[in-house]
């Protein structure tokens, strides 16, 4: 039996310790990790730096900080599932299901049977009695993994750059269509962890974006069209997922650091947590995922897989999850303790693939017949496994598993592992139906143009003589499939590597789309070179053509894999395979070049864009199995690109500020990688930094152009917010558990070799665990509380899925007229940011946007709302969302950075209910409280004086006595005297003055007598204007009489939401 070593199970369901480690004291100083003082690179083997985050970006943005060794506080019980939101009719067919089932049959739909032991890559046991087979689980976000005649759709940070929902949902539909007739249940994505703290992050491409409100859209519209055809989307991998070096000790190990014994810990507070990378995973719950896949690394030094707190309480509790949590493949280390922290499915359901054993399966039936995990627990897993099934009306037919990910061949053994029970195991149905014309399209407007100089693109037909350079733009020479799981670089790069890839049925490569274009509509010429060394060839050619079009990428994928010493992770940020020297080879010669990037994410384009001989530059992602046709489209412009970049490109990989973790910083313990950035990762630290990007999120060009006009911001009557109050239903039992005896194998039974069963083998619960240390109460190791059944109080954030539904009103509704000034038809994303106002706010966060397809001389008007959440942050100390009352102002634009409307947003007060900002008001409000607070010091003080003893004789009397301490306020933790040292000793005060001082103070706003209550209308800019860096950071000025660290004194807030530490989570 596997539930041995209960010190370390309670470890790691607390979170109080990782596992095999002892707890430190509260307090104790953070470990000597090497992330200071910061060592100048020498050499280009000491680049990058071995630490997470970059020499200029010191300061911490977390109050409290995220650091090293820092613990997540244990939650109990974990949450049943109650069928809120739409999930109530599901909830009570599930229920009925449930209460006719057998422990055996419970035990079996949580269970994966093992790695390879079935067609799928994972697979549940079956319900045979009830006509049930075991759920298929496959890859993955791009396609159906391991198959034939399957499509494969654009990478998802690809499709985020069309930044349009309607593509974005297609594409899920297409999806789950693929799956649901290759018979797979459960489509492993999509992603959205990695949401892309590190740009050299390997599997940044699974994910949409580092903005959290882009990738919560976007992931909420995907999970929408795959379940629309019945199949089970699996969000993942929650959560810090955040660069694949170190997930998992065995791989660590494998690339040469045998002493890495545990996964990583990502340390995270509470407000980054919640307003950053929590944030897309609350969009998810609330369009109705009905599964979620807790990830490889360690989140605050507990395995994300057993931390209570971000399962049992973050994700059930706060969001109100009512699907599945399932793990990732190995990523379970434990039995009772994954079970009670809110783990409901173990896959691929052993302990180590092909290893025979599993943390579930006998060991759960155990554990439940021994009362280690209780009746109702059980329940509540199956109940969420079938609730998730009816709730996407995969009961209305499954389809047979068709296909198997093991081999191609059509005939084969059905268990792989074990080489058992020959059969048909391939099918080979073809699933693509029209797929391929939905990839062209949405790939080509995801492509994003960065620049086009004197009009360089579109091309046409008139095109005398083309050259085509790079191996980018050609076929691979092992053939589109000819690496396992794409791990490697050989021609165009159209997806990246690992288990979220699927088999190309075609690859389309540029060079033979642009021969096509050439032969089709034109009488020109066209050449090409793929090799990017040969430099007299490409010389030699470039100084003949009119137009030069070269194709470059750079390269990423999951961790298993490592491709030119690339472990998943990028290196660096540079284009791959020379990819700069053929770009400065070719425009050397040829003074109209043409750039095309695929890329996994970011890279440097500093050269490039300063090349005056560079006329166009595309970023074109990785575009699926359509790739030269859709970049074809756009390039001879039957598609006007309308694409905006769904992340930042900067000018240094330092200019991101958070870099991935190369090197272990922790001895034989857990690498430590302390999120000390805070919420500010990609344009936020631009932003926050005054950075300036060679382009910024959200930036992409048009053939033709745009003006924006007319900006109005009406208020909603939304209400109040409502905090979630009461308590819980008492956790329903379905059925009754039964005896030992009734679960032994059945006599006769054939076993399939490493196959995990249910079953016992024997009645003795002890022999039959095999277990040296079985026999400890659950008393004796799990946390207080784990097996509690009463009802729970509820907490103030919940209340449905996604969180309190009061976050979701409209507080506002935004519009603004576009019209299309240009000669051809095009699209252009809208976007619309809002800054907060406060000064640990980002400048600007994005709060919506839409594609709007705008004929040549139309207007069309853009519509946005901004919900209660859109404006609020995270409160530690309430444990809620709020409204600060410091000023907030609206922007509609083209992208982060070009906004030229703004409109000042009504003052919300804390409880959502719209007001109107009275500057005379509010002012007189700050003078009336100011005195208050000064009468208060007054008063203090000399209660303080009256009190002083007596001096001792002897001494002289002196004035020079210590200023009194201010009174502790008793609205909030700390002491505010405590709050100011703290905010004036991160910074000298010349410093500070000084920086103050290069400051215009914020304009004076005028008061809104004329204009109607809820409606403002904006200040609008010029067409072409542009936000400077230097603009961006002023944007996030305090109100003129903001002093550091009075905040509550000045009552800027109301007295319950002051600025406080941020608690650990």
């Amino acid at each position: 039996m596997l539930w041995q070593q209960v010190a370390y199970l309670l470890a790691a369901t607390t979170g109080l310790v990782s596992a095999a480690d002892k707890p430190k004291k509260e307090g104790a100083k953070d470990a000597k990790t090497g992330y200071g003082p910061y060592p100048e690179p020498q050499g280009k083997k000491a680049a990058p730096f071995p630490q997470p985050y970059y020499k200029e970006f010191e300061e911490e943005y977390t109050a409290a900080g995220a650091k090293s060794d820092q613990r997540s506080p244990p939650v109990y019980p974990s949450p049943w599932m109650d069928g809120s939101g739409d999930w109530g009719d599901a909830y009570e067919r599930a229920q009925k299901f449930v209460k006719d089932l057998t422990l055996i049959e419970k035990v079996n739909l949580t269970t994966g049977t093992g790695w390879q032991t079935e067609a799928c890559v994972g697979q549940t046991g079956s319900v045979p009695r009830k006509g049930l087979r075991g759920f298929c689980l496959q890859d993955a976000p791009t396609g159906i993994r391991n198959t034939d005649y399957n499509s494969v759709f654009l990478s998802q940070n690809t499709i985020a750059a069309t930044w349009d929902r309607r593509l974005v949902r297609q594409q899920g539909r297409n999806m789950g269509t693929e799956h649901r007739e290759k018979g797979s249940d459960v489509q492993l994505g999509p992603a959205i962890g990695p949401l892309g703290r590190n740009p050299a992050g390997g599997r940044n491409w699974e994910g949409y974006s580092p903005d959290p409100y882009l990738s919560g859209q976007l992931v909420g519209e995907t999970i929408k069209g795959i379940q629309s055809r019945g199949v089970m989307a699996c969000t993942k991998h929650y959560i810090a997922n955040e660069q694949e070096g170190f997930r998992q000790a065995q791989e660590a190990q494998g690339y040469g650091f045998e002493e890495q014994g545990h996964s990583v810990s990502n340390n995270i507070d509470d407000v980054t947590m919640h307003e950053l990378y929590l944030w897309p995973f609350a969009d998810a719950v609330r369009a109705g995922t009905t599964a979620i896949m807790c990830s490889y690394n360690q989140v605050n030094n507990s395995y994300a897989c057993q931390n209570s707190y971000l399962t049992n309480h973050l994700l059930k509790k706060e969001l109100g999850f009512q699907g599945i949590m399932l793990s990732d493949w190995g990523a379970q280390h434990a039995g009772v303790a994954t079970a009670m922290a809110g783990m409901d499915m173990a896959m691929p359901g052993d302990t180590s693939f092909n290893s025979g054993a599993g943390y579930f399966g006998t060991n759960l039936t155990i554990a439940v017949l021994n009362g280690t995990v209780p009746e109702w627990k059980i329940d509540d897993m199956a109940t969420r496994v079938i609730a998730s099934w009816y709730y996407v009306g995969g009961d209305k037919g499954q389809v047979p598993v068709n296909f198997n990910s093991w081999s191609k061949s059509t005939y084969g053994p059905k268990h792989s592992i074990s080489q058992e029970r020959n059969g048909v195991i391939n099918q080979h149905v073809d699933v693509r139906h029209e797929h391929g014309r939905a990839i062209r399209n949405a790939a080509a407007k995801a492509a994003v143009l960065l620049k086009n100089e004197n009009k360089a693109l579109p091309l046409g037909p008139a095109e005398k003589f083309t050259g085509v350079f790079g191996a980018d733009a050609f076929p691979s020479i092992y053939g589109e499939n000819g690496c396992s799981d794409r791990g490697c670089n050989n021609g165009t790069l159209a997806i990246g590597w690992g288990s979220g890839t699927a088999n190309f049925p075609y690859l389309v490569a540029p060079f033979t789309a642009i021969q096509n274009e050439v032969l089709m509509y034109g009488r020109g010429m066209v050449s090409g070179i793929a090799n990017n060394y040969a430099y007299d060839e490409v010389t030699q050619l470039a100084s003949q053509i009119s137009t030069a079009i070269v194709f470059v990428n750079a390269n990423s994928g999951e961790g298993y894999i490592q491709v030119d010493e690339n472990y998943g992770d990028r290196k660096n940020l540079t284009l791959w395979q020379n990819g700069e020297g053929l770009i400065k080879n070719v425009s050397a010669s040829c003074n109209n070049t043409i750039v095309v990037i695929h890329s996994t994410g970011p890279v440097l384009l500093n050269n490039i864009h300063d090349n005056e001989n560079v006329t166009a530059i595309i970023w074109a992602g990785l575009p699926g199995e359509q790739s030269g046709n859709s970049i074809a489209d756009v390039l001879y412009g039957r598609v006007n690109p309308g694409g905006k970049l769904p992340f930042t490109l900067g000018a240094s990989r330092q200019d991101y500020g958070t870099d991935v973790l190369y090197k272990p910083n922790n001895g034989k313990k857990a690498p430590q990688i302390n999120f000390r950035e805070g919420k500010f990762i990609d344009y936020f630290a631009f932003d926050r930094q005054n950075k300036t990007p060679i382009y910024e999120f959200g930036h992409g060009l048009s053939y033709t152009s745009f003006r924006y006009s007319n900006l109005l911001v009406k208020g909603e009557d939304a209400g109040e917010y409502k905090p979630n109050v009461g308590k819980t239903r008492k956790a329903p039992v379905l059925g009754k558990k039964g005896k030992a005896s009734d679960y032994v194998y059945p006599k006769g039974f054939e076993r399939i070799g490493l196959y995990i069963y249910p079953y016992l083998n024997s009645t003795n619960l002890k022999k039959s665990s095999n277990d040296t240390e079985y026999g400890m109460e659950a008393s004796e190791f799990l946390p207080e509380g784990a097996l509690d059944s009463t009802p729970q109080k509820k907490i103030p954030a919940g209340g449905a899925p996604g969180g309190n539904p009061s976050l979701y009103d409209t507080l506002f509704t935004v519009t603004a007229d576009i019209t299309n000034t240009g000669k051809v038809d095009g699209d252009e994303v809208v976007q619309l940011y809002v800054s907060l106002g406060g000064p640990d706010d980002h400048v600007r966060s994005l709060r919506g946007f839409d594609r709007l397809h705008i004929k040549a001389g139309q207007t069309k008007k853009f519509t946005a709302e901004l919900t209660r959440k859109d404006l609020s942050n995270w409160d530690t100390n309430a444990q809620d969302w709020y409204i600060s009352m410091y000023p907030k102002d609206v922007y509609v634009g083209r992208s982060s950075r070009k906004l030229p409307l703004k409109s000042v947003l009504p003052t919300v007060g804390t409880k959502g209910a719209v007001k109107k900002y009275d500057k005379k008001e509010k002012d007189a409000e700050k003078k009336k409280l100011a005195a208050e607070d000064k009468k208060s010091k007054d008063a203090e003080k000399k209660e303080k004086t009256d009190k002083k003893p007596a001096p001792k004789e002897g001494k002289e009397k002196t004035d020079k006595k210590p200023a009194p301490k201010p009174k502790e306020d008793k609205t909030d933790k700390k002491p505010a005297a405590k709050d100011d040292d703290k905010k004036t000793d991160k910074k000298p005060a010349a410093k500070d003055e000084k920086k103050t001082d290069k400051k215009p103070a914020p304009k004076e706003e005028k008061e809104e007598t004329e204009e109607p209550e809820t409606e403002i209308s904006s200040s609008t800019g010029p067409d072409d204007d542009n936000v400077t860096a230097a603009e961006a950071k002023e944007t996030n000025e305090k109100p003129a009489d903001y002093q550091p660290g009075k905040a509550a004194a000045e009552k800027v807030e109301p007295p319950s939401y002051k600025r406080v530490k941020r608690s650990l989570v």
